[in-house]
């Protein structure tokens, strides 16, 4: 027995060894990293008020900072980078970068409502924490580290050495070319129509998948939202609510709706409901339901840039007022 233990103790060892230290995944965990870590880079060189747009990929591919920046008078950083990324992992690396007088726009996919607990500790986020940020890791609860460290498999390893040898053999990664680039904002560029016109097919069969009302009340995400609603408003940082877009044939249910208001508002943040809900046809997106193309972005952009500017008078009054005790 005490040989059995000392078997284990050793392979699990030497596990977390090669996978905290050796092994890595520089392209398939790498994008998303390097992508978060230039945003975060921009959020910190900004001095004074911002505005950062928190999302999964509808962030980066429906709105473009770069367009809005110039309407509203604030810097602004498109932190969205992909829906399986935790928004606890988000919220806590963007939280040392918020300042009084921020402003937080969170158009949330509607998957990102109802993630389950298990999934939302198991995204590849996991992996890039185990591998590159024990620091943000360690500040997580104790679930977390240990969905970190079991965060891989057989397959990841074969997949470590795949990647490194292709990145060692100077590999061209094509998906700028397939997908569009990303700008200095943060924001997804270059995701033209005529790109999209591969994916139309497949975008007109699309059948979207809505949260209920339920979910977005009791999923691990309410509660991941509500603290960083609470925790903005004790920093004088003001949130707003917003919707990601989507299909107009395939509204998000009133019920649902009306649920992801209540949970910005009752916790003391502003809500955005566009007239037109950010709804567009489905021949304005790119590749997904929740990616518009890049002329329908920009259109969306200066729409949710009108929008936010009405609402930033009272959204910096709020903000200058004393802290809730």
């Amino acid at each position: 027995m005490r040989s059995l233990l000392l078997s284990c103790a050793a392979s699990l060892l030497l596990y977390g060894a090669a996978f905290g230290f050796v092994l890595d995944r520089p392209l398939s965990l790498g994008l998303p990293r390097a992508q978060l870590d230039a945003k975060l880079a921009r959020g910190a060189a900004i001095s004074g008020r911002k505005l950062v747009i928190l999302a999964g990929s509808n962030g980066p591919y429906s709105h473009r900072c770069e367009v809005i920046e110039p309407i509203l008078g604030l810097p602004c950083v498109n932190a969205g980078v992909a829906v399986g990324i935790g928004l606890d992992y988000l919220f806590t690396r963007w939280q040392p970068l918020l300042h009084p007088g921020d402003i937080v726009y969170l158009p949330l996919e509607e998957a990102q409502y109802s993630v389950a607990p298990a999934s939302s500790r198991l995204g590849p986020d996991a992996a890039i924490m185990a591998r590159h940020d024990w620091s943000t890791l360690a500040s997580l609860p104790p679930q977390r580290w240990v969905a970190a460290l079991f965060a891989f498999d057989p397959r990841a390893g074969v997949m470590s050495v795949i990647e490194t040898a292709l990145v060692a053999g100077s590999f061209h990664d094509p998906r700028a070319e397939a997908n569009g680039s990303t700008n200095i904002w943060g924001d997804r560029i270059g995701h033209t129509a005529t790109l999209a016109a591969a994916s139309q097919s497949m975008l007109a069969t699309v059948n979207p998948e809505h949260v209920s009302a339920e979910q977005v009340r009791t999923k691990v995400a309410s509660q991941q939202v509500g603290d960083f609603l609470h925790w903005a408003g004790d920093h004088r940082i003001r949130v707003i609510g917003g919707l990601p877009t989507g299909f107009d044939d395939s509204p998000i249910p009133p019920e649902t709706l009306a649920a992801i208001r209540s949970l910005f508002e009752s916790h003391g943040a502003a809500f955005l409901d566009p007239p037109n809900h950010s709804r567009y046809p489905r021949r304005d997106f790119f590749d997904t339901a929740d990616h518009l193309n890049e002329s329908a972005q920009i259109a969306h952009s200066i729409m949710i840039a009108n929008a936010l500017r009405a609402l930033v008078p009272a959204v910096i009054a709020a903000a200058e007022s004393p802290p809730r005790r």
